[in-house]
This record gives C-alpha cells, sequence and structure tokens, in this order.
C-alpha cells in the first residue's frame, strides 16, 4: 500500500471529527489500515521514533488508528476505538505528534484507561491501557475527535520547540 502524506498544524482536516467505521471489512478500510500501518512503519525508519497514527493525520476522516508499541506489546489497528473506563488522576505528560514536527506540548493524561476497539475482523476487544500506551491511545482518540495537543495545553508555555525540550527539559531544568 501506499505511503501516505502525514498532514501538519493548520490543515483543516485535523480540526474535524472523524466518522465511525460501519464495514471493517470494507475493500476502502481495508486500504486505510493498510495505509496507516505502511506510513507509520515508514515514519519510524526515516525518524527513529513513532508509536501510532491516526486516520485523519492522513487526511482520512474514518475513526482508525495504527499502533505499533517499541517493545511490541501491543501491534494493530483499533477500529472505532473508545475509552469506556479510567482510573487515577490527570498527570502532566510531554506529548509530541507527527502533525506537530518540532513541537512538544505538555498535557494532561490518564494513568490507565480501558478501550473498547473492533480489530481488522470486525471483532469486539477490549484493551486495558496503562503508562505509555494509555498516554499514547488519548492522544491518538483525541486526533479522531478533531482535538490536537495544542489544545490541550493550558498555557502558552506548556508548548516548546523539540529542541529545547531536548536541551533542557528531558533533564530536569525548569529555567
Amino acid at each position: 500500500m501506499p505511503i501516505r502524506e502525514i498532514i501538519t498544524l493548520g490543515h483543516p482536516a485535523l480540526w474535524k471529527k472523524s466518522e465511525k467505521v460501519n464495514d471493517v471489512e470494507a475493500e476502502n478500510i481495508k486500504a486505510l489500515v493498510a495505509d496507516l500501518r505502511d506510513t507509520l512503519i515508514d515514519f519510524r525508519d526515516k525518524n527513529g521514533f513513532g508509536r501510532g497514527i491516526a486516520a485523519p493525520q492522513i487526511n482520512a476522516l474514518k475513526r482508525i488508528v495504527f499502533v505499533i508499541m517499541p517493545d511490541r506489546s501491543f501491534e494493530g489497528p483499533l477500529v472505532n476505538p473508545e475509552i469506556v473506563a479510567t482510573e487515577g488522576d490527570l498527570v502532566p505528560v510531554w506529548d509530541d505528534c507527527f502533525s506537530l514536527p518540532g513541537l512538544k506540548v505538555k498535557v494532561p493524561r490518564l494513568p490507565k484507561i480501558r478501550v473498547e476497539y473492533l480489530n481488522e475482523k470486525g471483532q469486539k476487544q477490549i484493551i486495558k491501557a496503562t503508562g505509555g500506551l494509555a498516554e499514547l491511545l488519548q492522544h491518538e482518540i483525541d486526533h479522531l475527535d478533531g482535538i490536537l495537543a495544542t489544545d490541550r495545553a493550558a498555557s502558552p508555555r506548556d508548548l516548546v520547540s523539540a529542541l529545547e525540550w531536548e536541551r533542557r527539559l528531558q533533564r530536569g531544568e525548569t529555567s
């Protein structure tokens, strides 16, 4: 399948809500899932990072996310994912995004969530996610709802260049 262009900040599709997928096994949906997988793998190969991608990021307004965790603890598509339960208090995390190149955003995320979704065969699945996977799924589901990390920032001071983040904040410096 083709590697698709990842759209970036300013593209209007990033702020639109995605449509629910009615037929997971339709040819156009199978093709979209393959495009998401291939685009994610290509991005990882070129940039050395990347765990997930949402369909709106390739200008396809369907409720589909593709995830490949670095440790391979989870890999595959989530169709029509929905957070159905949460646990814990919001914690701040530094978020990055393929659609926000060169930018890090401090956003509040929940430490534990439960997500219901359909797999590529249309079978209902449930995943209990913690830590990095929980943060990632919240980020990708936000994309499906037309919400960017920048929309979740509490203040303009919660946005930094990735270069500055690497220089100071990753090491714990605050001033």
